[in-house]
């Protein structure tokens, strides 16, 4: 599923009429899905007042063939014109036909108002991709209107067609009159803009509606979304002759004094995603600790410099057993102790040629201070930095890597070589031709300590079930997400453990995999 800026969009519907199509036939199907999400969101149609702000391009159009629909299945469907159609427009003559009640973009907006309190729910149709500009006039005072209603009566939904008007299609900007939907039903493609912050919060629900563009279309767009049809490709197969070599077997390097549970957390994730064996490496002194907590997985002693923290050599003991292993992670809870900075370029240096490895946490912090570092790294890796880890990699400050995300992960991925995974709301994976996959999800129940060691290991136990570096971060996105979208479904967006994910990252394998 491409994501699409303003620009790219607009090609693509240049480039399906240069083949024949017809804009006429886009625009009937596509007010024709948001009116069936629209009956959905209210669960039926019949009876209903339903309120449609009509600007004056194409989505204005859309929203009247919405109308439209809505009016024939028994909707009570009223039309508030905002700004002037063109003459003769046929989609408002249609609607009318049909029996929707139009008010003159020359009537007062007292009217509006009245048919507030009655409304069950408000269709913003007013401003699509083609519009940045600041809203102003009626189109202004109506969102107005329609926000206090909100306010003094909690029943009246909101759905925006294709974007809420007043967020910019590319940027995520937002004019300050700009209404928050419940549900945004987007057309062909989600737009950039639908998850950059603070548009992104306006958003709501997003559903994508399929207008009839042919995927071809969009084929060098170069951003992805993650969804579960992708996923559902990339997991592997599970045949029933299986035995645990056959999942792969798992090294994590993680842990030290003050970070015990980072390697409980991330070993646990591997196992949960499918991996068939997870040793943990560790301080030796840790492992009484671990190993009551970690009842499935194996152990590797590491000598240490004070208790707690490895040492330097410990990366000889990690070489003799590399070979055993299909996947490394390397990073969790490793803390920044001058030992374990060398330990961790040791490791590096030592590892065999394309092995497959997972960098986080403090393996990237060390890196950051490391000149020239990624020309250590053997083969492919993937980086897991969280915007701060991400900021001394590049160089950067977090506010410059938050304010294009998207830019800053394909700008590493490009300079190391490798795939970096940029964690945060809406994580981006990029790959170092260009490629960018987001994840679609943003939840504040994932902002807690231990969620990162989670998807690390989940990431490098599907890279030991044979997953590309790419495949193995979008899957692990999109199920650490899932599982974390169920977590807070059941307990709320507060107070929600890295650990409640765990037991749900399996649910939401079996659920991508059947459909």
């Amino acid at each position: 599923m491409k994501i699409v800026t303003a620009a790219q969009m607009r090609e693509m519907e240049r480039r399906f009429q240069k083949e024949g199509g017809s804009l006429d036939d886009l625009m009937e199907r596509a007010g024709l899905a948001v009116a069936q999400g629209v009956r959905s969101e209210m669960r039926e149609a019949v009876g209903k007042r339903v309120l449609v702000l009509v600007g004056p391009g194409n989505n204005g159009g859309d929203g009247l063939v919405a109308a439209r629909h809505l009016r024939k299945w028994g909707g009570n469907v009223q039309a508030f014109l905002l700004a002037s159609r063109p003459n003769e427009d046929p989609k408002l003559a249609q609607a009318q036909e049909a029996g929707v009640e139009v008010i003159s973009e020359e009537a007062s907006l007292s009217s509006l108002n009245g048919s507030l309190s009655e409304a069950s729910l408000a269709l913003d149709a007013l401003l699509g991709t083609g519009h940045a500009r600041l809203l102003e006039g009626r189109m202004r005072e109506a969102l107005l209107l329609v926000a206090q209603a909100r306010s003094a009566r909690s029943g009246l939904k909101v759905v925006a067609l294709d974007l809420p008007s007043g967020l910019d299609a590319d940027t995520g900007a937002v004019d300050p009159s700009a209404l928050k939907a419940d549900l945004t039903i987007t057309l062909g493609c989600p737009k950039m803009g639908l998850f950059r912050f603070p548009g992104a919060g306006l958003v709501g629900r997003l559903e994508i509606a399929d207008i009839g563009l042919p995927a071809h279309l969009g084929q060098d767009v170069e951003t992805e979304l993650i969804t579960a049809s992708l996923v559902r490709e990339l997991l592997p197969p599970r045949p029933l002759e299986a035995h645990k070599g056959t999942f792969g077997r798992v090294l994590v390097v993680a842990g030290s004094i003050n970070y015990i549970g980072a390697a409980t957390l991330a070993c646990s994730g591997a196992a949960r995603v499918g991996a068939g064996l997870v040793t943990l490496a560790t301080p030796q002194s840790l492992i009484p600790i671990l190993a009551s907590k970690l009842t499935e997985v194996t152990f590797l002693p590491l000598p240490e410099t004070v208790p707690g923290v490895p040492a330097s050599q410990a990366s000889s003991v990690l070489s003799e057993r590399l070979g055993d292993y299909q996947a490394l992670l390397l990073g969790p809870g490793l803390g920044q102790h001058p030992a374990t900075k060398e330990f961790i370029l040791s490791a590096l240096d030592s590892l065999p040629q394309g092995m497959p490895l997972v960098l986080d946490a403090d393996a990237l912090n060390i890196l950051a201070g490391t000149s020239q570092w990624w020309r250590r790294l053997k083969g492919r890796a993937i980086l897991t930095p969280h915007p701060g880890e991400m900021a001394r990699l590049l160089g950067r400050s977090v506010a410059e890597v938050q304010a294009d995300r998207l830019e800053a992960a394909r700008r590493g991925a490009a300079s190391w070589g490798q795939t970096v995974a940029l964690k945060g709301a809406y994580t981006v994976i990029a790959e170092p031709g260009g490629k960018a996959l987001l994840s679609p999800w943003a939840n504040p129940a994932l902002a807690s300590a231990g969620t990162g060691d989670v998807l690390a290991g989940a990431m490098v136990g599907l890279l030991a079930q044979g997953l590309a570096p790419e495949a193995a971060a979008a899957a692990s996105v999109y199920l650490h997400g899932r599982a974390g979208e169920m977590a807070s479904r059941e307990m709320g967006d507060a107070g929600v453990l890295a650990s409640d994910l765990l037991p749900r990252l399996p649910r939401a394998i079996r659920e991508v995999r059947e459909g």
